[in-house]
Parts: structure tokens; C-alpha cells; sequence
């Protein structure tokens, strides 16, 4: 007889659905850490390698190189109206033409007009904006 009363145990699990056995599980303490410490992981994972994360030193390092660009881009056409009040700037562009592409920004600086305003020394960033200002807009 306790044989039958085991097996109708097991029936009666067998019988169960699927959200009555869900109901039934009980977690151990140790299983709910592992798993929460698990799902950490996986979210940091996913979030560093997909979502876009960054760490704070990234951040810092992203957005110094962003106000840099933001500078070169704004003092990029004042250089190019420094060279527009040079008498011979016709002269002076072709020669920026023929000069190498590597080179143009050594060019501009010799020429002064990546030297900015309150400044001792040219910007060679802003050189090579100039430079890609100036043969644009021809």
C-alpha cells in the first residue's frame, strides 16, 4: 500500500502544470546569490560590450577630444580669413595645392595663419583645417 501511495505521488507531480510546480519552488539562499551575482554579470557584460557604457575615464577622455574638435572647427575659419587679407593669396593657394597632403599644415603654419590671435605659436590642428577649408572651397 505505500508503494501505491508513492506512485500516485509521482502521478499526481506528473499531472502538475507547468505554473503549479513553479509555484512549488522553493530557492535556497545560496542558489538566489549565485543567480542574482550571475545576472550582474551578464548585465554588465551586456552593457560594456553593447549598451554603450562607458567608464568614467573613457567619458573624460571623449569628451576632451570632443571640445578639441569643437575649437579646431571653430578657429579653422578664422585662419582661413587670415589668409583671405594676404595680397597674394592666389599665388600662395596654388602653391598649397601642389604641396603634399601631409604637408599642408606645416605650410599654413609657416605661412602665420594658424597662429590665432593672443597666441606665440600656430595650432597644428588648426593648420590642417585651414587647409582642408581653403581646398574645399575651391
Amino acid at each position: 500500500m505505500e508503494q501505491d501511495r508513492g506512485d500516485q505521488g509521482v502521478a499526481q507531480k506528473r499531472k502538475m502544470s507547468y505554473r503549479q510546480r513553479w509555484d512549488e519552488l522553493q530557492m535556497t539562499k545560496t542558489a538566489a546569490f549565485w543567480s542574482l551575482v550571475g545576472a550582474v554579470a551578464l548585465t554588465m557584460i551586456v552593457g560594456f560590450s553593447w549598451g554603450g557604457w562607458v567608464t568614467g575615464g573613457t567619458a573624460q577622455a571623449m569628451a576632451a577630444q570632443s571640445a578639441q574638435d569643437a575649437v579646431v572647427k571653430r578657429l579653422g575659419p578664422v585662419c582661413v580669413t587670415q589668409f583671405q587679407q594676404n595680397s597674394g593669396k592666389e599665388q600662395i593657394l596654388k602653391e598649397l595645392e601642389q604641396t603634399d597632403s601631409w604637408k599642408r599644415g606645416e605650410f599654413i603654419e609657416k605661412q602665420g595663419w594658424a597662429t590665432m590671435p593672443g597666441e606665440t605659436k600656430p595650432d597644428s590642428l588648426v593648420a590642417a583645417e585651414c587647409g582642408r577649408l581653403l581646398l574645399a572651397k575651391q
